[in-house]
Parts: C-alpha cells; structure tokens; sequence
C-alpha cells in the first residue's frame, strides 16, 4: 500500500488520489458514461478514478470473498475474516461494512476500524476515501492521538486502538457504530486486547451491533475459542515465495545484515530491499522498569513478513537463522503486550469503564499477577483509589487525560500549586517525541551550542519549558511554516516534534477547560513559580526518584538497587554539576542504564509529597535515613526549643503535603 501511495493533490477538491492514477494517463474519454452513476455515500457522480481504482480492488484476493463476507454479516453478530497480509482486508471489509450500514439507513451508527498505529490508520483513510470516491474528513475519516480528522457526519472512521478504547468512556456501548472492526489483531497491543474482551460484554447488550475481527491465520484458533463458533471467511494465500535461511544466528545483526544487503547490491539484481531490524522492550513490574533486550521473533511475525513479499511478482526472504532454530527456538505467536507492559494505564482504564457495568473484561492471555499487582499499588499511592479499591473523585478525573497517570495526577496537583499552565507545557513535551534531533555528524559542537542556550540551571522540565516557548514565539512572529521549520533546523531542533507538542498541549487545554479545572496565569521563571512546578511534579513521580551515592553521578533508585547515570544531553551533564537528588522521567535498563528527563528535588520536599504509606513501604537505605532525618526536621518542635530552621532550597514550603493527595 506505501508504493501505491502518493502525495495529495490540492487541486483535487481535497480529495486523496494517487498520481499514478491522475486522468492524464490518457484515459479522459474513458468510462464518461458510466461517470453519471452517483455514489450512494455523497450522492455525487462516481469519476473515472474510481472506476480504475475498482480493477485495483477486485484484483485483490479478498475480493473473491466479498459475497460471502456480506452474507455472513447479515446473519452473525460476528464475523472473523483470515487472510494473510496484503490480500486486502484492511481495505475492503471496512468498505463493505460501510456498505451494510448504507443498506440499513445507518440506523444503528456507522463503522469503525482499528489499527495499533496511527500511520497505517491515516494511510488506509486516505487509500479508503480514494476508492469511495468521497471526500476525507467527511464520509471517511481517521481519529488518532491529538488529531481528529472527522465530522459528526463520518460514515467511516479509521482509528488507533487506544482511541476507540477511549471512546468507551463517555460511550461504552459504542451508540454511534453499527459494526466494528478490530484490524491488527496480531500486534496484541494491550487496547486491541482489551477491546477483544469487553466487547463480547458490549455485544450482549447491543444485539444489532456487529463486530469483524481482521486477522492472520496463525491467530485463528485462539480467537475462535474465544468467541466460540462464529461465521469464518478465509482468504486463500498467494503465491509461494522462496526462503533462504543462513546457517546460524549471528552474534552482530546489524553487520550481517549491512554485508547481505551489499552482497544483493553487488549482484546487480533489481529491486527493493526491505529490511526487519529487532528492537523489543519487557517491562519488570518490581523494579518499575523496562529492558531494551533483543529477542526472537515468533512464528507468526515471520510468517508476516514472508506475506508482504508475496504480493510482488518475485522476491526472496533471508532469514538471519537457521531452520533449526526456527523449529526449536522460536515461539507460535507474538507475545501479548499485556503480559510485558506497564498495566497502570489500562487498570485504571478498566476501573473508569466499570463504573458503566463493563467491569469484566475476558482477556486472550491473562496478565501477570504481580504487573496487575504494581499497577493497583501505584494507582493507590497516586489517590486513584477509594478504600474499596474504586476509583476515587481524582481517579475519575485522572482518567479523563490521555496521559499515563502519573502525568495526570501532576496536573491536578497543578491545580493546587498555582502552575498548571507550566505543567501542561512539560506533558506536552515529554509525551511528544524528543524535540532535539539526533546530534549530525561533524557539526555536534555547533548542536549542544545551539542547546545550552535553552538550559535551565533547575533541570530538564524546565528546559523543555524553555524550548517550547522559543518555538512558540518563532512560530507567532514568522511568516510561514517554512520559516518556522527554518528556525528549528537552525537550533538542531525536530520540528514534527514540536508541533506534536503543541497539539497535545492544545488538547490538554480543552481537557482542562471541559472538566473545569482552575486555570492560573502562567508565572514561569519567579521563584515561586519554580517551587511549586516541582511540587507538582513530586506530586505524581514521587515514585521516580534518584540520589547521588557516590558525588560521582552513580544515581541509585529510591525503590530497587538499580543504578543509572544521567542521559549525556541531560542539562545537568551539559551544564553544572549534577544534584544529590533527583526526579526523573523514564529510566530503562540497556546496554548503559540511563534517566532521562531530570530536574532537582530535596529530601524536604519529598517527604511532604510523597504519601506516608509509601515511604513506609520503601527498603531500607541510606537514602531513607536521609528522608527520615528530613521528615524529624519538618516535625513540630517543643515550643521551649524552638523550630527547626527550614531547609534553604524549599525554604517556603510550610503544608505536610498536597491536599490532591
């Protein structure tokens, strides 16, 4: 689909058409009588486009199917469509189903498709409203993070999993869709799988609505059991395609790859080369963690790539393995990423959903026990939770942010402290890819220069403060986009970055003013100001907190034994010396364990911000003598001896903690 791809035309009533289908072909006569037939989406006449775009579809595998498939949707609640990648189905079912609710006047809602990425829902909407013959943003639609490219009218929408999954919290019964269909099954993100398991829940309380589940072979029997005995329609696989396997697993994939693809440019073959590099990450629930580790790939994911190859024409796939170690060391399927991930978002996903009555969700693979365990326990700490373990009055508002809790609980405790507009500006900027670009070889002086300038002597979150409101003044006082992105490229800054940036911003802002939230005037640089964004942020990463155990930079988790090191583009390695103590965003274990995204903090601080039952639970240390001593010093003293002064980097800081908490 990426090569059948192309820019849009402007000129084409914003409509999406490829270029190798542009009516200068030679073929403007063509079909001009069968351009009066109107479309039954828009009621406009059908273009000669569509028509070419038609011999495409019907060229694809899945088309073959199209009668069955429509049959099996008139008489099941649900239908499983297998096929193997490429035959079309990501396509053409969404497309049928639209015309099913066409059929039947829309009276139960429209259609939605999911994908676990924004790319290829954006891809499909655009290809999709292209073989409609409809406009995009209209009829068809995509809704991803921070972007919703609909209308109320939107007979068709593509979205990512997590999206639809958010939906259901202000309508869990999906009122505005007549058919879903779950695509990407095989990637088992933890939204798809939540959805597999509470809609079988949302289709005994909507018998009208249909559901279609788009999925490869290998996944067939796991979903069939558990849906039970539904209608199937499998699509035929495609020619074979030849597989060469290398006699063992090298030790350095990247540098064999690099020599095969020199190999195949050598032999003057024609062609593309489409490369799999690996790249995983399991999160370990005990430690609060993930681990960059390379792993193998399962039977199924190597089946998907032989797919995409076998709709060309000729091709081979090199396997960097050996036969023997795809038959013993290699596993059926993809493990589920809800058995690897960080289930806090999702807990309190499914605690927010239960309040409809869809509490019970029957998940394709159970969770681990002690991830489901880790995420009740930080929702707990975070006042998420009631005594009853249901979600609390800030639970209930902290799922109203598309952002991982702790970030939202730092935006309520914002509320408080006088500096939400700041703090929505961190969110923004630490959910939006890196703003920085990677350092360019032969000028990464000129780079860090460029960046020391955006430093902030109090840490990284002010930093990225610093670095949006430069971009936001460029952008206000240039004439064009060209001239801001001329700006960043200047400042070895991602431009893309940033504008994700702002438009998360945007969104959290509505957020804000929809759940009315106080909103203060932003203070940004006052001292005040400067403490009480850290109290904020102490508020929701009181569990991300790291001490200097040597004065060398060797950080040692509060909560584990794990030592990290500052992220070299840290300000705190690019500027002055590095703090005892600080919070930090994200921490994960590789090859050289890093924190990123640190600011400095206070023992003092901690311990009025950090609920008590926590810092009851963590192991004993150093460091927790040190909190302790800090706690006997904030204590009320005897009136005859007097208090204790307060500490010098807090000294205004009076309140036992946040009242949020």
């Amino acid at each position: 689909m990426d090569e059948e791809l192309g820019c849009p035309d402007p000129s084409a009533e914003k409509r999406y058409f490829p270029e190798s289908l542009d009516s200068s072909d030679g073929e403007e006569g063509l079909l001009a009588c069968e351009d009066l037939e109107l479309n039954p989406f828009d009621g406009l006449p059908y273009s000669s486009r569509y028509y070419r775009l038609l011999r495409e579809r019907e060229a694809l595998p899945i088309w073959a199917e199209k009668l069955s498939f429509m049959e099996r949707l008139l008489q099941g609640q649900v239908v499983i469509v297998s096929g193997d990648a490429k035959c079309g189905k990501s396509s053409q079912v969404p497309q049928w189903c639209a015309e099913y609710c066409l059929s039947v006047r829309y009276q139960h809602g429209g259609v939605v498709c999911t994908q676990a990425h924004k790319q290829p829902a954006v891809q499909l909407a655009l290809r999709v409203a292209d073989e409609m013959d409809v406009n995009i943003g209209h009829e068809v639609g995509y809704v991803i993070p921070f972007e919703n490219c609909c209308t109320s009218e939107t007979i068709l929408r593509y979205c990512t999993d997590d999206m639809l999954q958010r939906e259901m919290m202000s309508s869990p019964f999906l009122a505005s869709y007549g058919v879903v269909v779950l695509d990407d099954v095989q990637e088992r993100s933890i939204a798809t799988d939540v959805l597999l398991g509470l809609l079988k829940g949302v289709l005994l309380a909507r018998p009208e609505l249909k559901l279609v589940i788009n999925t490869p072979p290998l996944l067939l029997g796991k979903l069939s059991a558990h849906y039970g005995a539904v209608p199937l329609v499998e699509v035929p696989s495609r020619r074979p395609v030849e597989v060469v396997h290398l006699s063992g697993a090298p030790e350095a994939a990247l540098e064999s790859v690099l020599r095969l693809i020199l190999e195949i440019h050598h032999s003057g073959e024609k062609g593309d080369i489409v490369v799999f590099l690996a790249c995983e990450q399991v999160y370990n629930p005990r430690i609060r963690a993930s681990s960059r580790v390379r792993q193998p790939i399962s039977h199924s994911q190597a089946e998907a790539r032989k797919q995409i190859l076998s709709s060309t024409s000729s091709g081979k796939l090199f396997r960097l393995y050996s036969e023997e170690f795809a038959s013993k060391d290699m596993r059926p399927l993809k493990p589920a990423e809800v058995q690897e991930a960080n289930l806090t978002s999702m807990v309190l996903f499914m605690k927010r959903i239960a309040i409809a009555g869809l509490g019970h969700c029957d998940l394709l693979n159970r969770p681990a026990p002690e991830s489901l365990m880790q995420a009740l326990e930080d929702l707990d700490y975070l006042a998420a939770l009631d005594n009853d373990g249901n979600l609390s009055e800030f639970g209930i508002i902290m799922s109203e942010f598309p952002l991982d809790p702790q970030l939202s609980k730092s935006i309520l405790a914002s509320c408080e402290f006088d500096c939400v507009d700041e703090m929505l500006t961190i969110a923004a900027m630490v959910t939006a890819p890196s703003c920085f670009s990677p350092l360019p070889r032969g000028a990464e002086e000129a780079a860090l220069a460029c960046w020391k300038t955006f430093l902030h002597p109090e840490g990284d979150h002010f930093t990225l403060i610093n670095v949006y409101k430069a971009y936001q003044d460029a952008a206000l006082s240039s004439a064009s986009e060209h001239c801001v992105e001329k700006w960043c490229q200047d400042r070895f800054l991602n431009c893309a970055a940033l504008r994700t940036a702002d438009a998360i911003r945007a969104e959290l802002v509505e957020t804000v003013r929809r759940i009315e939230l106080p909103y203060a005037e932003p203070a940004f640089g006052s001292r005040e100001n400067t403490l009480n964004i850290k109290k904020a942020l102490l508020s929701g990463f009181f569990m991300q907190i790291a001490r200097d155990v040597d004065g060398s930079g060797n950080y040692l988790m509060l909560t584990h034994k794990q030592v990290a090191q500052l992220h070299p583009l840290s300000s705190y390695a690019l500027g002055r010396k590095p703090p005892e103590w600080v919070l930090f965003h994200t921490f994960s274990i590789c090859e050289n364990n890093y924190i990123r995204i640190t600011s400095e903090t206070c023992p003092e601080l901690f311990v009025q911000l950090a609920p008590q039952y926590y810092f009851s639970n963590l192991p004993p240390s150093e460091s927790k003598d040190i909190l302790q001593q800090a706690m006997d010093r904030l204590a009320p003293a005897p009136a005859a001896k007097g208090e204790q002064p307060p500490c010098e980097k807090c000294p205004e800081t009076t309140e036992q903690r946040c009242a949020l908490q």
